[in-house]
């Protein structure tokens, strides 16, 4: 059981620049953009990593309101690990308390699933977030299907998003955001059972 009391150090997991912007693989980011406009602040670049951050309050106010610190790594998906160790370290969060959000291949398009811990499924930010502080963290996973034909994994993440997927993408956002604070606040088994889909 996690301290009630400790921070929650929410990552959206993407890469840096406007190139990458609307990408499959830069889901995570586009959910932390969400985040923050809900808790009405902005992205600040941190002291102590490479890093984008904002602090604020994730929930309903009162007494199951969290501290969160939401993130977003600038240091290109395969290097997550190292902004996101030195969040952790700083802020004192606990390993349990971290929450990658990020795009997932092996869930269809538009579905989201929870989990704590587990592998990497050849995820490269999560490779790299394992790597450096074990895999015991929660995953919010947005689903964006395989790529289609004989089209190389790489090459299917780094592309935008279809014009069919983008009619859908605002609510799939809203949706993984909605997760996300149901994750801090409610914990994960309810969390899963209202967005594990």
């Amino acid at each position: 059981m996690s301290d009630t009391n400790a921070p929650w150090l929410i990552v959206g997991l993407g890469n840096p620049g406007p190139a990458y912007a609307a990408n499959r693989h830069n889901i995570g980011f586009m959910v932390a953009d969400l985040l923050t406009e809900r808790i009405g602040g902005s992205f600040k670049r941190a002291q102590k990593a490479q890093a984008q951050v904002l602090e604020g309050r994730i929930g309903a106010p009162g007494p199951s309101s969290r501290r969160m610190v939401l993130a977003k790594p600038m240091s290109y998906m395969n290097l997550s690990g190292g902004p996101v160790t030195a969040l952790r370290d700083f802020y004192k969060v606990p390993t349990a308390n971290v929450v990658a959000v990020h795009d997932e291949l092996d869930i269809d398009y538009g579905t989201l699933r929870l989990k704590l811990g587990g592998g990497d499924n050849g995820h490269n930010g999560l490779k790299s977030m394992t790597k450096a502080m074990g895999p015991d963290y929660h995953r919010v996973r947005c689903g964006i299907g395989r790529p289609p034909g004989r089209m190389q994994v790489a090459d299917f993440v780094l592309k935008d998003f279809s014009s069919a997927e983008r009619k859908e993408l605002d609510w799939f956002v809203d949706r993984a955001a909605d997760a996300v604070e149901s994750l801090v606040a409610d914990g994960l088994e309810r969390a899963q059972s209202t967005y594990n889909s």
